[in-house]
């Protein structure tokens, strides 16, 4: 940010960007689809070293392209390759007797998924797309003998998947330690980190889930996260229009634990916005083609 640029004047910036981003980037998926990555593309996209032993060329990995809606695995479904997320956004559920889901995770850019297969040889949980993706297919028979070949391969592999656990368990242990606000507080961080990892703005995104898989991943209503995500727009921490979330204050919402009484949010607020630059901004809406694409 330079001296004369407020938080505001670099959101707006920001939304600028990821509208023309979100634009080019459905339109080049639907024009393209890359069929197959090297291994070092693979270690590149899951953030791990480069195995100086093996030859680019000698382990080819195949894409596939899914829609929004599409299920990868179902549960049950014998297992035989793991996913890697190369573009788009998924989810990963549980489904009890009576059809009811329990949202496991959101698989997104440089994730791998597919890992609850291993023990049982069925995968115990299904991923559905939730925005058109492009994976790329590790079959578990080619890891393995990757692994034989190249023990510094495998090691790194585990650690992606030791990554995987480690993010897993700090969700539980979140959801047994903070408010109901906290825990939406802390799941828009995350989002925000995640997105900077991929590349992509980390103060404006659109949120591929629903207000109920949200709640459903966090252990919460419905209701809930959309009182909690209006609240802190109230409060000035975040923008909200329809599915697109402009951070405003990370620091506030790394360390909230609860919401300040109804009576007081309205100073806050004015507060915020006067810090922010806000009073007269209105943040523009969320690229309509990006949306159309996510909910095709």
């Amino acid at each position: 940010m330079t001296p004369t640029q407020t938080p505001a004047t670099e959101l707006r910036t920001e939304i600028n960007h990821a509208s023309i981003h979100s634009s080019s980037a459905d339109n080049g998926w639907q024009r393209q689809g890359k069929l197959w990555s090297n291994l070092k593309e693979l270690c590149d996209l899951l953030r791990i070293p480069v195995a100086s032993s093996v030859n680019d060329e000698e382990f080819l990995f195949q894409h596939v392209q899914f829609k929004t809606g599409q299920r990868i695995h179902t549960i049950g479904q014998t297992f035989d390759a793991l996913y890697i997320v190369h573009s788009g956004f998924l989810k990963t559920v549980l489904i009890d007797e009576f059809g009811n889901e329990q949202v496991l995770s959101f698989p997104m850019k440089g994730d791998l998924f597919g890992v609850d297969g291993i023990h049982t040889k069925r995968y115990s949980s299904e991923a559905v797309a939730l925005s058109n993706c492009d994976l790329i297919i590790l079959p578990f028979k080619k890891f393995t003998t990757l692994g034989r070949v190249h023990v510094e391969l495998e090691h790194a592999m585990y650690s992606v998947m030791s990554r995987e656990l480690v993010r897993e368990q700090a969700m539980v242990s979140m959801l047994g330690a903070l408010s109901a606000e906290a825990r939406v507080a802390r799941f828009l961080v995350s989002l925000s980190e995640r997105f900077a990892e991929m590349g992509y703005s980390s103060k404006l995104f659109n949120l591929r889930m629903t207000r109920h898989e949200i709640g459903s991943y966090l252990g919460l209503t419905l209701e809930t996260v959309s009182r909690t995500l209006s609240a802190f727009n109230e409060i000035g921490l975040i923008t909200v229009d329809q599915r697109s979330i402009g951070i405003i204050d990370i620091d506030s919402l790394r360390t909230l634990r609860r919401l300040p009484p109804s009576s007081s949010r309205s100073k806050q607020a004015a507060r915020k916005l006067r810090e922010a630059g806000l009073m007269q901004t209105k943040v523009p809406p969320p690229n309509k083609d990006w949306d159309q694409v996510a909910s095709a």
